[in-house]
């Protein structure tokens, strides 16, 4: 049976992932590429959106390592690239602004043209992109037995049905929260992702030069 202090860091671990998906701050992305959709398109657009950032980031916390493990690249490297990727990400949400390393405008320009946009670009690279598979692999690997991983799992699959009722509630919520209080919870976000961003990259750091401790 895990211990409370491990369900504790499951916890930790399924919040940062919440907070570097952040299906709030994708609502002004989904309300403007599917304007002109009818409301079953959107119910069906966030259900599969939802699906596909599950299913990107369940494949990144089993088969993750054995991908850097094939390319040669140990946990600690990919704690500190990963680690400043979040950084940077995490700057651009203080500034409630969206990060190159999400959506571009080329992409964003490119999208207004798709019929379907619930995978590409709502789910990857704009919710399940490089930052968030980072931070998965991590917690995966830090899970360490199996049973930690298969709760890690289900804890992805609570963020996945957290970002379908978000972008299934997109209207109201924008509504309710308007342009403020989505930029107040993106900024919110950001300040959690700078402090996971910089212990991974303490933590990285450290295994690689222990002499730093």
């Amino acid at each position: 049976m895990p211990l409370p202090s491990e369900y504790m860091k499951l916890v930790k671990a399924v919040i940062g992932v919440v907070a570097i998906v952040n299906p709030l701050g994708a609502i002004p992305v989904f309300l403007s590429l599917a304007e002109s959709k009818s409301r079953n398109e959107r119910s069906r657009i966030a259900r599969v959106a939802a699906i596909a950032v599950g299913v990107i980031l369940i494949l990144s916390a089993w088969i993750g390592e054995f991908i850097l493990a094939f390319f040669g690249i140990t946990i600690s490297a990919l704690r500190i690239g990963g680690g400043l990727l979040i950084v940077l990400m995490s700057i651009d949400m203080l500034h409630s602004r969206m990060s190159g390393a999400r959506h571009t405008d080329e992409e964003a320009a490119e999208a207004q043209g798709k019929e379907d946009i619930a995978v590409v670009p709502l789910a990857i690279p704009l919710m399940a992109g490089p930052g968030a598979i980072s931070l998965v692999i991590v917690n995966a690997h830090q899970a360490g037995t199996w049973e930690g991983r298969l709760l890690f799992t289900l804890g992805i699959a609570v963020v996945s049905i957290i970002v379908w009722a978000v972008l299934h509630l997109a209207d109201p919520l924008g509504r309710a929260l308007g342009v403020t209080g989505l930029n107040i919870a993106t900024r919110i976000m950001g300040l959690l992702l700078a402090a996971i961003g910089v212990q991974f990259i303490v933590m990285g750091l450290l295994k690689l030069f222990p002499g730093l401790a």
